[in-house]
């Protein structure tokens, strides 16, 4: 008796032992259970468990419950949270890198979007080691459309709306359409569609579908104007201090997860158009009128940006034209 009760002490011991050596990370994400990237996290972070053999255990904080969306980066970069992921655009101010893949009619199909991605991969890496992170993967969004409940047949139908914006280069895009732009992240855009706050913005039929954007607004104009990208960003010092068991699942399970969630955001693009209609969303193909007058915009955009970014950006928009 006293020699088993010794043996489940020393077992007890050494879970307890395995328990503390294995290392534990916060991922920060700012979607809710039901967004596709947070569905790729999910499979990620069982990935990262199951291959380090549980000696690298990652918790995910999804719907911003760490921290909200912006804060995110900033999060990383100082170790609050070892790991994150970011919309790029919302840190545009900081470097036109974040920018880039934000600018309307530049990159407009998954097809153009990964082209982009491979054309910017070594400068926005540069940016982003500069800063303490490295970059582990991206997910793009699916294509950008209208929402409004009014008909927008030309951008002089845009004056005066109330115009959502999620990241600087929305908010640039409020401007020049003459709109007036508010600044809301996803986790607060259904409070503020209910309370009027907003009534127009541009963005994909996936957040559309995980804010209800249907029971406040009825039109959405399919412009597939750009596709946003996701990025999972490490903290440098917290990736270097791993074992290199550790280091060789989270960039394997990194690179599974860019796969499938590039894949996951291709499939579901008519997913959530479909169900938005379901739900009395009227899917509207815009006009040859409006689509000019966005292109216009998208151009005016591209000339800002290079402007802004200089030999490098220049040089990242050639790749990316000769790619195509």
């Amino acid at each position: 008796m006293k020699k088993t009760l010794a043996l489940l002490t020393a077992a007890g011991a050494a879970l307890a032992l395995n328990a503390q050596a294995a290392t534990k990370w916060d991922l920060p994400s700012a979607y809710p259970a039901s967004n596709l990237h947070t569905q790729n996290l999910e499979q990620f972070v069982k990935d990262v468990n199951e291959l380090s053999k549980g000696e690298l255990q990652i918790t995910l904080h999804n719907n911003a419950s760490l921290y909200k969306a912006p804060e995110i980066k900033r999060a990383v970069q100082g170790n609050q949270a070892q790991i994150g992921e970011i919309l790029l655009t919302n840190y545009a101010n900081e470097d036109p890198i974040y920018a880039l893949d934000g600018l309307p009619f530049l990159a407009t199909g998954y097809d153009a979007a990964w082209k982009l991605y491979q054309a910017q991969k070594d400068l926005l890496n540069k940016k982003l080691e500069s800063q303490g992170m490295t970059l582990l993967y991206t997910v793009a969004w699916p294509p950008q459309g209208i929402f409004a409940n009014k008909d927008i047949k030309t951008v002089k139908d845009l004056e005066g709306v109330k115009w959502r914006a999620y990241s600087p280069v929305t908010a640039r895009i409020a401007e020049l359409v003459g709109a007036q732009p508010v600044t809301i992240q996803q986790s607060e855009l259904a409070q503020a569609m209910a309370t009027g706050v907003v009534d127009a913005f541009m963005t994909s039929g996936s957040t559309g579908w995980d804010t209800k954007t249907y029971e406040y607004i009825k039109k959405f104009y399919d412009t597939q104007a750009w596709l946003p990208k996701n990025a999972v960003i490490v903290n440098k010092k917290a990736f270097d201090s791993l074992d290199d068991a550790s280091k060789k699942a989270l960039l394997e399970a990194g690179a599974a997860a860019e796969k499938r969630g590039w894949a996951l955001s291709k499939e579901k693009t008519q997913w959530y158009l479909d169900k938005l209609a379901e739900n009395g969303m009227e899917i509207i193909k815009p006009s040859a009128e409006l689509m000019s007058g966005l292109d216009k915009v998208g151009d005016t955009m591209l000339t800002e940006w290079i402007k802004r970014a200089g030999p490098d950006g220049q040089q990242v928009i050639d790749k990316f034209q000769a790619a195509k």
